[in-house]
């Protein structure tokens, strides 16, 4: 049952993914018609693919991509034993929870503060633009306070979230 809803929730995060993708090829493929066909170019498509291309760096990095997925750097870590490399999970965990953690109350002041504030063109409040890094620093820390919850409860590591 949880099993199902997870898959149905990664679906949707999935989904939310290609939107984004869609908007900013849409947007993209209009300010090429727009400017070299028309040749009237559209300021506000530039403005709507950089805010789409935040909101899925940041969007795809909490909910799509599997942690293998990531870019990781693992000279070390693929020379350890099984036991090691359980050591440098829990620690690299609580070194990336721990950091967004600490820094989530700074992050919520910042981005209320940026209400007062908004896009050039779209007038889109920037609260709203970098609401995306709040909710991804919640993702991540409840990620990998669960990473750390399966490694003590004995799974491998390399297969999680």
């Amino acid at each position: 049952m949880i099993r199902s809803i997870l898959n149905w929730l990664q679906k949707r995060a999935d989904n939310v993914a290609v939107g984004l993708l869609t908007a900013i090829f849409l947007s993209f493929i209009l300010q090429i018609i727009s400017r070299y066909v028309i040749r009237q170019p559209l300021g506000w498509t530039l403005e709507a693919c950089l805010l789409a291309w935040l909101w899925l760096v940041f969007w795809s990095t909490a909910f799509t991509l599997k942690e293998r997925d990531h870019v990781r750097f693992t000279i070390l870590y693929d020379a350890a034993s099984p036991r090691t490399k359980k050591v440098y999970m829990v620690i690299t965990a609580i070194c990336i929870a721990g950091a967004l953690a600490v820094s989530l109350p700074a992050t919520f002041d910042f981005v209320s503060f940026m209400k007062i504030e908004k896009t050039s063109l779209l007038k889109v409040r920037f609260d709203v633009v970098f609401s995306i890094f709040l909710i991804f620093s919640v993702a991540m820390i409840s990620r990998y306070v669960w990473r750390i919850i399966e490694i003590f409860r004995g799974r491998d590591g390399d297969d999680l979230v």
